[in-house]
C-alpha cells in the first residue's frame, strides 16, 4: 500500500511539474505578446491571450491524462490503450463513473490521478482568473473598438 502512494505522489509530482513548466513557458509569452499588442484591437489584445490560455491548459491536462494511461499499461493495471485513457481521463476529472475499475495492487495509485487532477485544475482555474484579470479590465467600458 505504501509503494502505491509513493509512486502515485511520484506520478502526481511529474504531472504537475509538467503543468507548471507549461503556465511558466506560457506566461513568458503572454508578457512579450502584451507589450506587442499595447494599443491594438480588442481582439489581440483580449481574445488571444484568453485563448490561447484555454488552449496551453487543455494540452497540459491531455499530457497528464496520456500520462497516467501509459503508466497504467507499463505496470500492467490495465491491458489497452482505449481502457487506460479512458480510466485515466475519467479519473483525472474526477468523474468516476465506476464501470472499469482497478485491481487491489493498482487501486490507490490509480485514485492519485484524481489528486492530481483536483490539483491542477486548481492552479489551472487561477491562471485563468489572472489571464482573465488582466485582460478584461483594459477593455470593459473603455469605449475603444
Amino acid at each position: 500500500m505504501a509503494s502505491q502512494f509513493i509512486w502515485g505522489s511520484v506520478v502526481l509530482g511529474l504531472c504537475s511539474f509538467l503543468h507548471l513548466v507549461f503556465i511558466s513557458w506560457w506566461i513568458g509569452i503572454l508578457k512579450s505578446f502584451t507589450i506587442k499588442v499595447s494599443g491594438t484591437g480588442r481582439f489581440q489584445s483580449v481574445f488571444v491571450p484568453i485563448a490561447g490560455t484555454f488552449a496551453l491548459l487543455i494540452f497540459s491536462h491531455t499530457v497528464q491524462v496520456w500520462i497516467w494511461a501509459i503508466i497504467l499499461i507499463r505496470l500492467g493495471a490495465l491491458p489497452e490503450l482505449f481502457q487506460a485513457i479512458y480510466f485515466s481521463l475519467i479519473t483525472y476529472t474526477t468523474v468516476g463513473y465506476g464501470d472499469l475499475i482497478l485491481s487491489d495492487p493498482f487501486k490507490i495509485f490509480g485514485a492519485m490521478a484524481s489528486v492530481t487532477g483536483l490539483l491542477n485544475f486548481g492552479v489551472s482555474t487561477a491562471v485563468l482568473v489572472a489571464v482573465l484579470g488582466s485582460a478584461l479590465p483594459n477593455h470593459l467600458g473603455s469605449g475603444k473598438p
